[in-house]
This record gives structure tokens, sequence and C-alpha cells, in this order.
């Protein structure tokens, strides 16, 4: 009978038993997983921001009595700006249509910063003198 030798066989998988492989990652596939995570964030932060900015212009078409057309914003513009605590945020210019009539359509402007409002800009009504 011959011998045999266990060691071997040490690392030898009998039938029926798993081995743990280890699995490793590139730097390259790290940074990308990463960088997608990122832009996850800023997409679904930027969600939350239009949605807090047609808040703000559903509350000031109320105090200022003007309707807001298509219930949207539009992005404008986009940069990056210091808040009053000298930190980086982004910030937001959004255009929406708005009117006092019903009738005549005219352009507006809301600006955020960060998560912060920091302005509705509107027109004032024409009014005409009879």
């Amino acid at each position: 009978m011959a011998r045999v030798d266990k060691a071997k066989y040490a690392g030898a998988v009998s039938e029926g038993e798993e081995t743990a492989s280890a699995v490793y990652f590139t730097l390259g596939e790290i940074f990308t997983v990463f960088l997608f995570g990122a832009l996850c964030l800023y997409f679904l932060g930027s969600i939350r921001v239009r949605e807090l900015a047609v808040q703000a212009v559903g509350r000031a078409s109320r105090q200022d009595d003007f309707q807001l057309l298509d219930q949207a914003v539009h992005i404008r513009r986009i940069s990056l700006s210091r808040d009053e605590t000298g930190r980086w945020r982004i910030w937001r210019q959004y255009r929406f249509d708005y009117s006092y009539d019903g009738v005549e359509r005219r352009q507006g402007y809301v600006i955020m910063l960060g998560k912060r409002l920091q302005a509705v800009v509107v027109s004032e009504p024409a009014h005409t003198l009879h």
C-alpha cells in the first residue's frame, strides 16, 4: 500500500467542501465605485434642492399673488460659492414661468446656495392707468 503525504494535499479540497477565495480590486475599480457613488449622492441632493426651490416659489406665489405656471423650475446656472460661514456650497439659479393674470407669461428666478434659499426674483405686475 502506498503512503499518502498529507502535507502535500493539505490545501486540497475534498468533495463537498468549499473554499473561501479572496477577491481583489484594483485601485482603478475602487476609484470608479467611489466616483459613481459620489455622482449618485450629487444627483439625489440636486433633486432635493430642486424640490426646495419649487416649494419656495410656491410660497412666494401665495404671498405676492402670482400663479406658478407648469409647477416646475429649470436649472439655469450652477457654480460654487461661499456661504456666510465661509464654507463652499453649490450655487444654483433656477428659472420658472409665472403669470399675474393667467394670460401673460413671465420668467422669474429662484437662487439657492446649498439647500438654503437666497432669493426669489419676479418682476412687478404691469399697472395700467385708466
